[in-house]
């Protein structure tokens, strides 16, 4: 992705399994200088790159035993389906957990945020009755909760995958047509 710095999440595709907390199984993040993708070993890691992307950009050095000389970490390629998440998206608070599931026919991702209790939380006003009953979560606001769904890579979709279009008719893409 030139031109920019690139933040992605890996959701598993109809190849893998799906994990039981969500469908992402790699996070990476693009180097802002070579553009090669570096796995980001942790959720939480990720999403501290990710809320500070714009003032500090990610690079290669940024990682362990990394450096924009060695070979990248993951390709960009059609073997899994690629995501972009939006960039400064702030970090989920301490104690909960960002869930994104890709929806059957690759349409979107839907997030949800579980509580330290294992509450599946799916809009604000779920997480502002739950703050409000929860009052030990003082100084957490629903402002630090952000359902923004990732951008699917349309080129990593698997061929057998059955689509909608704008009529919500299914449809089968083809990889010549993405």
């Amino acid at each position: 992705m030139k031109g920019g710095q690139e933040i992605s999440k890996t959701p598993s595709s109809s190849k893998r399994p799906m994990s039981s907390q969500g469908s992402v199984d790699i996070y990476a993040a693009q180097c802002k200088n070579c553009l090669k993708w570096r796995v980001i070993d942790t959720q939480e890691e990720f999403e501290e790159i990710r809320s500070k992307v714009s003032e500090e950009p990610f690079l290669c050095s940024r990682k362990a035993n990394s450096s924009c000389d060695e070979p990248a970490d993951i390709e960009y390629d059609s073997t899994r389906t690629w995501v972009i998440d939006k960039p400064n998206l702030p970090k989920t608070p301490q104690g909960f957990k960002r869930s994104l599931v890709l929806r059957k026919d690759y349409s979107k991702l839907d997030a949800y945020y579980i509580t330290p209790a294992g509450k599946k939380l799916r809009t604000r006003n779920e997480i502002g009755a739950f703050l409000k009953e929860n009052p030990q979560f003082e100084g957490v606001s629903v402002t630090d909760f952000d359902f923004s769904s990732p951008k699917i890579m349309q080129d990593t979709i698997p061929e057998t995958v059955e689509q909608k279009d704008s009529a919500n008719k299914k449809f089968k893409i083809a990889k010549d047509e993405v």
